[in-house]
């Protein structure tokens, strides 16, 4: 077990935490192995997939039983592995900044429901039916994935193409049941604080913060940068993109 965790420890501070990318170094890596790079890499991508792990999290907050926490990972697996698998194989692909963005809202809309928010502020008896919203969503998440596989050598497709798609999906799901195990370790330890009821308000206002300031990074992303490795807040560009736009209102101002 220490060595499990040792090993999944730097994949939770690697650059893929902050960039939903991948790098040219995986790329190489997944050249020159095997399937197992595959599943590693789908691993790695799920642990350090803030948004998917922020929406899991949001979904499996107020579940109390093995038997409804199963049925929901399990709707919310069918649907990431229905678009990953289909929409990798086909290739079936969109601006990966934009996927990034309804992912996003998905973790807005799970913590304002986690927090009854359709029953306060639209008046309505009960929210829309979780699981089918889970299952949106799953397929959601899954294009999400896509596009980011869709960026690896996968080869001409037939066999050893949908065999690396599929190893990259393993290795979701195994990234998954590491990262979920740790959500449900803090969520019971959260449960034992007499204030949790009181607290879990809080909590879900976190998600939906979070899920805010992460539409707002994958739109700035949409803006400003050419590639899903890139962020333009840190880049001389960002700020001669916005002089570039100053500069044509200005000469447009004065020519007319």
């Amino acid at each position: 077990m220490s060595k499990l965790i040792r090993g999944f420890v730097p994949l939770l501070f690697s650059a893929n935490l902050f960039a939903h990318g991948i790098s040219e170094e995986a790329k190489q890596a997944m050249i020159d192995g095997g399937l197992l790079r595959y599943v590693w890499l789908g691993a790695e991508h799920m642990i350090t997939g803030y948004d998917h792990l922020l929406f899991l999290f949001g979904v499996i907050f107020f579940l109390k039983t093995f038997k409804d926490i199963v049925r929901f990972i399990s709707i919310f697996t069918l649907g990431h592995s229905i678009t990953l698998i289909f929409a990798t194989f086909m290739g079936i692909t969109a601006n990966y900044w934009l996927v990034d963005a309804v992912i996003a809202i998905s973790v807005i809309y799970k913590g304002f429901d986690n927090n009854k928010g359709f029953q306060e502020y639209f008046g309505m008896n009960k929210s829309p039916s979780l699981l089918w919203m889970v299952f949106i969503f799953g397929l959601i998440h899954g294009f999400g994935l896509s596009t980011r596989l869709q960026q690896l050598p996968l080869g001409e497709k037939g066999s050893g193409m949908l065999m690396r798609i599929i190893s990259f999906n393993i290795g979701v799901e195994l990234g998954q049941i590491v990262a979920l195990a740790i959500m449900l370790l803090i969520i019971t330890q959260l449960r034992r604080h007499h204030m949790f009821k009181r607290l879990s308000r809080v909590f879900n206002d976190g998600i939906m913060l979070a899920g805010f300031m992460l539409l707002l990074m994958q739109l700035h992303g949409y803006l400003h940068t050419s590639g899903p490795d890139e962020f333009g807040f840190s880049e001389d560009n960002h700020m001669h993109h916005h002089m570039k736009l100053e500069n044509e209102q200005e000469y447009q101002h004065d020519n007319l």
